[in-house]
């Protein structure tokens, strides 16, 4: 691999489990978390919401961070998949109203960026706090710093320290699943697959915009 290859600049380590293990041997959980219409619900809704999140990030005692990805949508497909259906439809009404609502979609972003929000939230654990040394964790991209202090790799956890952090990191990504649940929202934990694909969005945006990816990425997706 050259040096200036993207993985010497991260400090994303390996994947395993469904979990990030970075260079200096802490480990990352990582929840997609589902979104709501806060401004539609009702002022006893809002406030109960309110309340229910406050008490949990007040129960919380490790660090966590929230994460908001924001990526462009290409339509092309989608308006490809609408004239296939078109030109498919045997009913003359159906295959009116299927060309009138994709002019509609068509138009409507005429000009504009359609773009969808993920949400994520991090969830970090220590080889460290194992022994009862707890101390502040660097955020999500703050990992990607790529200075000499941050690139120095420790050596290598053992299996059997990884396997006694991760039962520690599911605890607590249970315990923050819970704590959104109560607000109204679904987290789920992200597999090995969807992080691989993930970290591949993220530093290949355009290609991912448009649906291009590598040869390589169903490879390490299975």
């Amino acid at each position: 691999m050259p040096e200036s290859a993207t993985q010497a600049f991260l400090e994303v380590q390996d994947i395993r489990e469904g979990i990030l293990l970075l260079k200096n041997n802490s480990i990352r959980g990582i929840l997609m978390v589902s979104s709501i219409n806060f401004a539609l619900k009702s002022e006893e809704e809002q406030t109960a919401i309110i309340y229910a999140f406050q008490n949990f990030l007040n129960s919380l005692d490790f660090f966590c961070q929230v994460v908001i990805q924001s990526r462009n949508i290409n339509i092309t497909p989608y308006l490809d998949s609408l004239k296939d259906l078109e030109d498919r439809q045997t009913n003359e009404l159906l295959r009116r109203q299927t060309s009138s609502y994709r002019e509609f979609i068509k138009n409507m972003v005429v000009g504009d960026v359609v773009m969808t929000k993920n949400f994520y939230v991090v969830v970090p654990y220590n080889l460290m706090e194992i022994f009862g040394v707890k101390g502040a964790s660097k955020g999500f991209f703050q990992q990607f710093s790529g200075n000499k202090q941050s690139q120095q790799q420790s050596a290598p956890m053992k299996d059997d320290e990884f396997q006694r952090c991760k039962t520690q990191l599911w605890q607590r990504l249970e315990y923050v699943s819970m704590g959104l649940r109560r607000c109204g929202l679904e987290a789920v934990p992200l597999t090995t697959p969807e992080l691989i694909e993930l970290f591949w969005s993220i530093h290949h945006p355009d290609q991912a915009e448009i649906g291009y990816y590598p040869e390589i990425l169903p490879e390490l997706l299975k």
